[in-house]
C-alpha cells in the first residue's frame, strides 16, 4: 500500500485549483484502475497536506461524511469557485479534470501489483 499511497498523492498534489477528480479517476491515474475505495483508505490517513478535498465521490457527489466534514470540503470548493448544491457539484463536467488532458499517461496496473 505505501507505493499505492506514493503514486495516489502524487495525483492528487497536481490537482489544479478550481478542478476536482474522483476516487475512481485517481485511482487510474495512479496506476490502479478499479481501486477507488483504496484511495479513499488513503484519503482518510489525512495529514499530508494534500487537496483532498479536490477529489469527489462518482457524478461529482461530495464524499466525505460525519463530524461536518461535508461543510468543509463544500466551503474548500467554494472557495476554488465551485458551487455545490444538496451534497453534488454544479456543472460538474466543467471542473473536472484527468492529467491524461495534460499529456500523462498514467501506467496501468491492477490493484494488487505495483504500477509500471
Amino acid at each position: 500500500m505505501d507505493a499505492m499511497r506514493t503514486h495516489v498523492e502524487a495525483v492528487v498534489a497536481d490537482i489544479p485549483v478550481g478542478r476536482v477528480m474522483t476516487y475512481g479517476e485517481v485511482a487510474a491515474a495512479s496506476g490502479y484502475p478499479g481501486a477507488a475505495r483504496q484511495v479513499g483508505a488513503i484519503a482518510s490517513l489525512g495529514g499530508s497536506g494534500l487537496p483532498w478535498h479536490r477529489v469527489v465521490g462518482s457524478a461529482g457527489r461530495i464524499s466525505t461524511v460525519g463530524d461536518g466534514q461535508e461543510n468543509w470540503q463544500t466551503s474548500a470548493l467554494a472557495q476554488e469557485g465551485i458551487i455545490v448544491r444538496e451534497g453534488k457539484i454544479v456543472s460538474f463536467g466543467r471542473y473536472s479534470w484527468y492529467p491524461v488532458r495534460l499529456g500523462l499517461n498514467p501506467p496501468i496496473a491492477t490493484v494488487t501489483s505495483e504500477p509500471r
